[in-house]
């Protein structure tokens, strides 16, 4: 996206004399103009989605993921021009700083915290002042005295101008007067269809929920604490609105969240009632792409997500409302913290070992760390190949099955945590990442992403029907990722996960391709038995030719594996079902995947099922 109107005006400034007062006040500038530009990429959101603009949501997703380095460049080339001839303040990053140069840094921070008194997302402005004063401080230098390894500003109970979360009261005002005040409190342009309906529909299903979980003796009777609380603004994804609160009743906390959807008619309407953790946590997972959401206080958004899935890791709260950086951030603490208290080793992480990615894990922590091999064993692919790859699954609607990264650059370890089968590997493997010294393993590059059960494994120990379950989900991941346009390539189960919730997830981008780049094909009739019998192809094969009745033969060998997925997912060995699926991608139409069970969905008052909307041109 340009940067256009208003937002043009916040610029970071050259210093004024080069005092460090004034690099802090350059560096919180830019940050400055960054949250703008994040926060009116969420403003533009709602109004591409009361226009019914999808594909332009979408873009503008893909687009915001850059603004940060962009951002980051600009400040840093700014601050190095601005101190540029002067021996007192300016270091290359490959060279040590002078006792001078470090009192003046440690002062820039200093005045940088001075700065953030009042700020409202201060957590996130000492992470773009890491990121600023890595570009230009050595690697000696990444401590708490010069960056922010630890947060310096508490962001405990802050909140925007205006409450980040509005209170209704059921009791007083009656529950459907209040359910309708909440729906019309967000200021859509574009009408509802018929909010009354949606209304009593959405309290039915939450009160059934609500009387199951209510304390035995309560019967049907809300507390005189109930209240619902919603978050101020919408989250938008794709095609979906979101309204995301929690309701109050005897001090116990019950999450919900709201789909919307915008129909043809170019009405708005109530889709689903998300009313679990789990289904929280499913709706923010870190398998689908980031939400695009105004946030005065960051942090008080991300505190009030918590509430609701406490499990999920704050650092995955922040990536998955498109704070990226920040979750970078939190992980990285988070890992520090655990390392310290813990006394496991890094090794290699279970399954098979990929010709292109070396896999390790702590087994005390749920992330593994994926390093590109110097030598890799298959034609064609190289580092820069792969980076590729994993950028454009970055930028690429995931829905909800593909998993997200962390990229992290010049991790130190300490390397007596190391395996020493690990250790030797990894100075094989991959020599040109590794640095050892003074106790550590620096890696110069590496990837980090939920580790989950690899799929070969848990098919090799499931009962029948976890069995059945599991090779389900494996061919609906497969149908919902070329719905998306990604064909994934090598579809061996080593390259899939299965989540804490059953959902099996696809981790090994190597491979992944486009739809409309592959050519789907069935394999032609051989023209003798001698051809039939050979170990080679009669016919030609191109370089992204795909033959799908070749599926069977490398994925079907287990005979429970065969029936389960002959039973659910036959036609994804036709090659037809392919080609219908790339010619509906090639004229730029996404399918729906909803990420919420059906179950979930509200039903008209005749009980059945809302008929399938007739434009299938939108993903949730």
């Amino acid at each position: 996206m340009d940067d256009t109107g208003d937002h043009r005006r916040i610029e970071p400034v050259a210093p004024r004399g080069q005092s460090p007062e004034a690099v802090a006040r350059m560096i919180l500038a830019g940050f400055d103009r960054h949250y703008s530009l994040f926060r009116y990429s969420a403003q533009r959101a709602k109004a591409l989605f009361e226009s019914g603009d999808w594909h332009g949501i979408q873009q503008l997703s893909r687009e915001r993921i850059e603004y940060y380095d962009t951002r980051v460049r600009e400040c840093a080339a700014a601050l190095g021009q601005a101190l540029r001839g002067t021996t007192r303040a300016h270091t290359a990053p490959d060279t040590a700083l002078t006792g001078e140069q470090i009192e003046f840094w440690l002062a820039a921070k200093t005045s940088y915290i001075t700065l953030l008194a009042g700020h409202r997302q201060p957590e996130c402005a000492e992470t773009f002042f890491n990121s600023v004063s890595c570009r230009i401080l050595h690697r000696n230098y990444f401590n708490n005295d010069f960056l922010f390894v630890r947060p310096a500003v508490a962001t405990d109970y802050i909140d925007g101008e205006h409450p980040s979360y509005r209170a209704y009261y059921p009791l007083t005002e009656g529950l459907l007067p209040s359910l309708t005040r909440m729906a019309a409190d967000f200021g859509l342009a574009a009408p509802y269809h018929d909010l009354p309906a949606d209304v009593r529909r959405m309290a039915r299903m939450g009160l059934r929920h609500l009387r199951r979980t209510l304390p035995r003796g309560l019967g049907k009777r809300l507390a005189p604490d109930c209240q619902i609380q919603v978050l101020n603004t919408l989250f938008f994804r794709n095609k979906g609105a979101y309204i995301v609160g929690r309701l109050i009743n005897q001090t116990a906390i019950h999450p919900f969240a709201v789909a919307l959807l915008h129909t043809p008619s170019g009405h708005i309407q109530f889709d689903a009632l998300l009313h679990t953790s789990d289904d929280l946590s499913t709706l923010f997972s870190f398998t689908r792409a980031y939400f695009l959401v105004d946030m005065e206080a960051s942090a008080a958004y991300v505190d009030f997500l918590s509430s609701l899935f406490p499990r999920k890791p704050k650092a995955e709260i922040y990536t998955t409302i498109g704070l990226q950086k920040q979750g970078k951030t939190l992980f990285y603490r988070d890992f520090l913290h655990h390392l310290s208290h813990s006394r496991d080793a890094f090794d290699y992480a279970p399954g098979i070992q990929g010709m292109v990615m070396t896999v390790f894990t702590l087994p005390s922590y749920p992330y593994v760390f994926k390093l590109i091999r110097d030598r890799i064993a298959k034609d064609g692919m190289d580092e820069a190949t792969v980076r590729r790859k994993y950028q454009m699954v970055k930028k690429h609607d995931r829905v909800g099955r593909m998993a997200d990264t962390w990229e992290y650059s010049q991790v130190a370890l300490p390397r007596s945590r190391f395996s020493p089968r690990l250790l030797e590997g990894l100075r094989r493997e991959v020599p040109s990442l590794l640095e050892e010294t003074d106790g550590l393993v620096v890696l110069r590059h590496v990837y980090i992403e939920r580790r989950m059960t690899p799929l070969n494994i848990f098919l090799a120990s499931a009962s029948d029907a976890a069995l059945e379950a599991a090779v389900q989900q494996y061919g609906q991941a497969i149908r919902e990722l070329a719905a998306a346009n990604i064909f994934p390539g090598d579809m061996l189960y080593k390259n899939f996960g299965v989540t804490r919730l059953g959902r099996v997830v696809f981790y090994d981008y190597d491979e992944i391709q486009r739809m409309t780049e592959m050519q789907f094909r069935r394999i032609p009739p051989a023209p003798n038995e001698e051809a039939e019998m050979s170990g080679e192809p009669w016919y030609p094969v191109g370089a992204n030719d795909v033959f799908p009745e070749e599926f069977e033969r490398f994925l079907l060998g287990d005979p429970r594996v065969r029936a389960a997925f002959l039973k659910y997912h036959a036609p994804l060995l036709d090659a037809q079902w392919w080609q219908d699926c790339r010619a509906r991608a090639a004229q730029g139409r996404i399918e729906d995947i909803f990420p919420y069970d059906q179950s979930r969905r509200l039903q008209p008052p005749d009980g059945h099922s809302r008929p399938p909307r007739s434009d299938s041109t939108d993903t949730l």
